[in-house]
């Protein structure tokens, strides 16, 4: 079995800041790096022990937090900033059977979620697809599952658990921590967050391996609804082929394809 990890960083135990520990200029950002790169490692020895033979690492986090010199030596690692077009890691992805997300945080606007956003943390007030609201973990479902690939398993703070298990919920969740704002958690330590990804990750797999998830569809058209905080930023927005301005803050998209609208 082929399985490809998609990682986050605001989702990881220790990790409750955005200027501290989340942007890159934060005073404790490598720090965050080595805490998210050893929650992974630990992913990836639940997925060797269910017996997964190819992992693929996507370092997903905006400027990038793989720790590269800690990576689990069985893994390997989708790197560098900018990220290779769409259009050339879809090939990639297809070639895997299924994915899970390490560090995840839940979306724009949830009360309790740790580090919530969805997209950027600095300009995103929400996005609506078809008129539900989504966040991260809905974009990477939904366009893994257009490759087909099912979400099996999430790792973040209880908010965004919750959130995955809405979206798809046959998957396994393991929560690391509990948001009590978004810039506060109470956090499991450390080893006993890895140990909890290493156990669940290794269940997820026995788990679909009994009773198969399928990957996660809607159905379309698909309109966009992006809504920003500052007209600027909706400015840009806005000026993309296809888009439509609703008002200051708000944009459109429309498409047939989930593909093509779901990271726009």
């Amino acid at each position: 079995m082929k399985i490809y990890i998609g990682t986050d960083l605001e989702g990881v135990a220790g990790v409750v800041s955005f200027s501290d520990q989340s942007y890159p200029d934060g005073r404790y950002y490598d720090a965050a790096k080595k805490l998210l790169t050893a929650e992974v490692n630990a992913a990836v020895d639940g997925l060797l022990e269910a017996g997964v033979g190819d992992i693929l690492v996507s370092d997903g986090h905006g400027p990038g937090a793989i720790w590269f010199e800690d990576l689990h030596p069985a893994a390997k690692l989708v790197h560098g900033r900018p990220l290779a077009p769409l259009a050339l890691r879809r090939p990639i992805i297809s070639e895997y059977d299924a994915c899970v997300m390490i560090g995840q945080h839940a979306m724009a606007g949830t009360a309790a979620g740790n580090q919530n956003h969805t997209q950027s943390s600095r300009t995103v007030d929400y996005y609506e697809l078809n008129g539900v609201r989504i966040g991260e973990i809905a974009q990477f479902a939904l366009h893994q599952g257009a490759l087909g690939l099912p979400l099996l398993f999430l790792s973040g703070d209880e908010a965004a658990c919750a959130e995955a298990e809405e979206l798809v919920p046959q998957s396994t969740t393991v929560a690391v921590k509990k948001g009590l704002g978004r810039g506060s958690a109470i956090s499991l330590s450390a080893q006993e967050s890895r140990r909890r990804i290493r156990e669940g990750t290794k269940q997820a797999i026995q788990r679909h391996a009994e009773h198969p998830i399928p990957p996660l569809t809607w159905p379309g058209p698909y309109v966009l609804e992006k809504r920003f905080f500052f007209t600027h930023d909706a400015d840009a927005s806005a000026a993309q082929p296809g888009a439509v301005r609703v008002d200051s803050q708000t944009v459109r998209l429309h498409s047939d394809s989930i593909l093509e609208i779901i990271y726009r």
